[in-house]
């Protein structure tokens, strides 16, 4: 498969234009990164965007390996001199590797087999007679017996149709349009069955018992039950068999191979039944079951990617000065304050849930450290004693009259895997383990992404079967999402810990680390050629970097937009024509005034702006929108999370109740939401929106804000169902 080839199927399968996908494999193959293409080659890729661009390089690398397979098959067939122009075409006009691995399936060195032993026995001669001239008289056993061979096994004319019905059943069984026509007949017919295994531990038996004599048509499936069903079934609680019209299907062969009457019409059959039960079935029941947990992995890898994108973007709440709370029963209640900036200013452990003495010693102390430091947000841990600790907080806001501070439930998953980190250690050294927890879960508030970047996305509680799934597809997938959410964003050059850098486009963990180092030693970066003084940060990872470090206060305004350096002179140039300098970009007035003219400014102002300066109508584009909003943070327009100042009660309960709440996690089957208790509440798919929903991502999103109405309540297995539909719906009356 030649590149072009490659290329051309690209395009068609991602409906963009051939130019755009060979203007973007030269840029990857270039080095260049997936956010730095998507957003400063805009005119070279015909502003491909990120997610097209990031489907691009994995279909290339896909075909490019399926071209390389297709060398090596050719290679090998030629070698054995069986190479003809009919397969040669076949194998290179094939788009899949399946189909490239069954046209080489009968050149492959396999292990010793039935049809093998027989082709020694010197029987190859007699099958292909029964298969190709298909006789229509004469005696088989005659015919057979010419093929009697005593010193090579073959005694009787028995023992000579035998073997050939062995070549037959391999031959028939490897062609490789009988395998694509079966295999698609087995996908779009089968089904899968599974029984809870007798012997199975109660605690299993409970888990999957929703699955005990259940059939279910393979092709709908959906993805969460193949991985639960593969999960119960290798923790053997779960017996689980593909099933299928078997003899239905050796009709469809038999019709499909037997086109002509003959003497050798029943040694065929014959054939056909074996080959069939015997390699073609076992084989495909294999291939089924495989594609079947290969389509429900990529659906909970794309699924995790989804949710830990909308995590990493929900709006920062910045500018508060946090206490972190992480709540405990006997260890106590963990607590610590940090500044705007995340600079720790107090700490403490609180025993709130022990005597009515200690409790109020830790209400003292909270209520110290709120009025010394200027506290205005708590942010409390979901996880155990988080019931309690609310309560506490809550109390304590009301009796002391704090109208100005709000507490919010802060997802705490993975603020212990954080805090006994290496980088927490060396983030946070003079504190204890159990205090950067704390810490972890106040600047989690403030700005989501620069925390959660420091924690294995797997240990942050989202998504579904994590642990089931290709670990390397997703450590991929995960990757890919973190790098375009936090090129997205941009970060702070002079702020930005080494963890967040490492994600910029074109850093590394040497080289980030070393930004560090550098500021460190020689104060804040004042601008954004200065990185290229950065040990091991030459010019081509500058090129990749700079449009997404921000400097804010530096040198030019125009380091604290996504610009990028190659652009200055033509950011200043459009400036100009605009009737405005570089300065006017520190001024409030000046850039109220400069985002009107920016909303007058129509696609074809753009354009003609574009050919005046001889620029990239793209790139004039993206400029003008950063010009108008310098160091603008891009998820300050999201909603922000729900704070609260009185807590939900166990109590108060009940089905019909409405409330506010969060979505904390999407699933195939539906959207968990914190309403303020231990446990989150489900919204299933069905009670979503009036409308079939095909997916939960399609109607909520991670941190989003919704009102909810109770419409069940099990207090034995600590589960809430909630409805979105249903408020909406009296809402319309």
């Amino acid at each position: 498969m030649t590149e072009t080839k490659i290329q051309q199927l690209i395009a068609g399968e991602l409906a963009i234009r051939p130019d755009q996908v060979k203007a973007a494999t030269e840029l990857l193959d270039e080095g260049n990164t997936v956010p730095f293409i998507a957003r400063y080659r805009k005119e070279a890729t015909g502003a491909l965007e990120d997610e097209q661009l990031r489907a691009l390089e994995e279909r290339l690398t896909y075909l490019r390996s399926l071209a390389k397979r297709q060398d090596e098959v050719l290679g090998k067939i030629e070698a054995q001199g069986k190479l003809t122009e009919e397969l040669r075409t076949a194998i290179e006009g094939a788009v899949k590797l399946q189909d490239v691995e069954d046209l080489y399936l009968p050149y492959k060195q396999k292990k010793r087999t039935r049809a093998m032993i027989a082709r020694e026995k010197g029987l190859e001669p007699l099958a292909s007679r029964m298969l190709l001239q298909q006789d229509r008289a004469g005696d088989i056993q005659a015919i057979a017996a010419e093929f009697i061979d005593a010193e090579k096994g073959v005694e009787t004319a028995d023992d000579a149709l035998a073997g050939a019905r062995d070549i037959l059943a391999e031959t028939l069984m490897e062609d490789a349009d009988t395998r694509k026509a079966m295999r698609e007949h087995l996908w779009k017919t089968g089904t899968l069955a599974t029984a809870l295994v007798e012997d199975a531990p109660k605690e299993e038996a409970q888990v999957y018992a929703m699955y005990d004599g259940r059939e279910e048509p393979v092709r709908s499936l959906p993805s969460h039950r193949v991985l639960a069903i593969n999960r119960g079934e290798k923790k053997g609680a779960l017996a689980v068999r593909f099933q299928t019209a078997s003899e239905a299907n050796v009709s469809r062969l038999k019709r499909r191979i037997l086109r002509e009457k003959s003497i050798w019409e029943g040694e065929l059959m014959a054939a056909i039944e074996d080959g069939y039960k015997r390699l073609l079935l076992p084989a495909l029941e294999r291939e089924v079951r495989s594609r079947l947990t290969e389509e429900a992995e990529e659906a909970a890898i794309h699924l995790f990617g989804a949710n830990l994108r909308q995590l990493l973007l929900q709006a920062p709440l910045a500018g508060h000065t946090v206490m972190g709370l992480d709540p405990g029963y006997r260890n106590g209640c963990k607590m610590a304050v940090v500044d705007p900036t995340g600079a720790v200013l107090d700490h403490g452990v609180l025993q709130i849930t022990q005597s009515e003495g200690a409790r109020e010693a830790a209400r003292r102390q909270v209520l110290a450290s709120i009025k010394k430091h200027g506290v205005t947000l708590l942010s409390i841990g979901n996880g155990t004693a988080s019931y309690e600790t609310e309560q506490f907080a809550a109390s304590l806001i009301a009796e002391a009259g704090l109208k100005d501070v709000h507490y919010l439930i802060t997802n705490e998953a993975g603020a212990s895997v954080y805090s006994a980190s290496k980088l927490a250690k060396e983030e946070l050294p003079e504190y204890d383990v159990v205090i950067r927890g704390a810490v972890s879960i106040a600047r989690r508030v403030q700005d989501p992404m620069a925390e959660l970047v420091k924690i294995d996305p797997q240990a942050i509680g989202i998504g579904q079967y994590q642990h089931d799934v290709n670990q390397k597809a997703l450590k991929d997938t995960l990757s890919a999402t973190i790098e375009s959410a936090v090129n997205h964003v941009g970060v702070d050059l002079n702020t930005a810990s080494a963890a967040l850098l490492t994600h910029i486009a074109g850093l590394t963990k040497t080289t980030a680390a070393n930004i560090v180092a550098y500021r460190t030693e020689n104060g804040p970066f004042p601008d954004r050629r200065r990185l290229l003084k950065v040990p091991r940060l030459g010019n081509a990872a500058f090129t990749q970097c700079a449009g997404f470090l921000r400097i804010r206060g530096g040198k030019s305004p125009l380091d604290s937009t996504s610009v990028h350096p190659e652009s200055y002179e033509l950011a200043g140039k459009i400036l100009e024509t605009l009737g405005f300098t570089l300065e006017d970009l520190r001024n409030k007035k000046a850039l109220e005034s400069l985002a009107l003219k920016r909303r007058l400014y129509t696609k074809e102002k753009e354009a003609s702006l574009a050919r005046k300066l001889m620029a990239g109508p793209e790139t004039v584009h993206d400029i003008l929108d950063a010009l108008v909003a310098p160091g603008r943070d891009p998820r300050e327009s999201l909603p922000a999370p729900l704070t609260r100042q009185a807590p939900v009660k166990l109590s108060d309960i009940k089905i019909g109740t409405i409330l506010r709440g969060t979505v904390r996690n999407i699933t195939d089957f539906g959207a968990f939401v914190d309403i303020g208790l231990h446990d989150d509440g489900l919204i299933h798919i069905s009670e979503l929106a009036p409308r079939r929903v095909k997916h939960p991502m399609d109607v909520v999103s991670i941190g989003e804000t919704l009102r909810v109405m109770v419409i069940s309540v099990d207090e034995e297995r600590g589960r809430i169902g909630l409805s979105l539909k249903r408020v909406q719906e009296e809402q319309a009356i």
